[in-house]
């Protein structure tokens, strides 16, 4: 981040940070955000330099971008920089725009629920920026800047246009259908109809697991089997192969996920998941992304990774 500051030409020296943390590293609950996003504000304050939020993360963006490597979008960053407990952030990542969509389930009787998979992943091996590349093709292929700028109603005719392209349609497919997905939730919510994105969380899920392809057996397992045991709506979040899946459910049928995401299973995992009830932290509260980061990757997430009250 100091890398960050300088570039953009911020008069900043150096400082001892300390750093304490409950956001498990590599489990897809953005912590290499957190971490930029933090020491980004205690610089802010420490120098005075008077940056707003949005413009934190877009620093922190280029800072993973260009000074570690890793092709990763503005969405978790802006998350962390510009959240208000008890809202959701509608952020569109191509003019940056952002709304913040009341999302209050503790008013509601409901609690949303984390699982860590415990399967860790890693952003930089790969598997990211090929997905990032195949959406990019498709864009170019229908002739599109970004793959948001493919209408939902002409999406039969879009996947027809790429032929024999097989992994581009899946992953074109995904990418409009999640933008439509968000603009859904972003409506209901707005309605105060929170229970009814449940079912749009669960169609997220199914499409990342077979068209954008980034779940993994822990992952299934466990909205499986939340949502056999009573919740409303469950999916991956994070960057996928691994980490967490959210779910909520309401309140009175808590006990009985944990315990059942523990079982024994006849599909293969690795390892037992474990559960939280708490993911406070300033300002954090869930986002929502209005179409895919700059160019077209989509790692589009409905509600993440927080959960809200006690």
């Amino acid at each position: 981040m100091v890398w960050a500051l300088r570039e953009a030409g911020h008069e900043v020296t150096g400082a001892d940070v300390h750093l304490a943390s409950t956001v498990p590293a590599g489990a897809g609950l953005s912590s290499s955000a957190a971490l930029e996003v933090v020491v980004a504000l205690a610089l802010n304050d420490l120098f005075g330099l008077g940056l707003r939020g949005w413009q934190l993360a877009r620093l922190c963006q280029r800072a993973e971008n260009v000074y570690v490597g890793a092709p990763v979008g503005i969405m978790d960053q802006t998350a962390a920089a510009c959240c208000e407990d008890g809202h959701a952030l509608f952020l569109d990542t191509r003019d940056l725009s952002q709304r913040q969509i009341p999302f209050d389930l503790a008013a509601e009787g409901m609690r949303l629920l984390v699982v860590d998979t415990q399967v860790k992943h890693s952003h930089s091996e790969g598997e990211y920026g090929r997905r990032r590349a195949g959406c990019e093709k498709g864009a170019a292929l229908l002739g599109v800047d970004a793959l948001r700028d493919v209408p939902y109603a002409e999406l039969d005719e879009a996947l027809a246009r790429l032929g024999d392209e097989e992994e581009v349609r899946r992953l074109v497919r995904h990418v409009v259908t999640e933008d439509e997905r968000v603009e859904r939730v972003v409506s209901l919510l707005e309605s105060g109809d929170t229970r009814a994105i449940g079912p749009v969380l669960v169609e997220g899920h199914v499409s990342l697991r077979d068209d954008f392809r980034i779940s993994c057996p822990e992952l299934d397992l466990v909205v499986d089997t939340s949502l056999a045991a009573g919740a409303l709506g469950a999916r991956m979040t994070g960057g996928g192969f691994g980490g967490p899946r959210s779910s909520w459910r309401r309140r009175g049928t808590w006990s009985r996920s944990p315990r059942r995401s523990r079982r024994p299973s006849r599909r293969p995992v690795s390892r037992p998941p474990g559960c939280s009830r708490r993911c406070r932290r300033r300002g954090a509260a869930g986002a929502l992304s209005g179409g895919p980061r700059p160019a077209q990757a989509s790692r589009l997430v409905s509600v993440y990774s927080v959960i809200p009250g006690g």
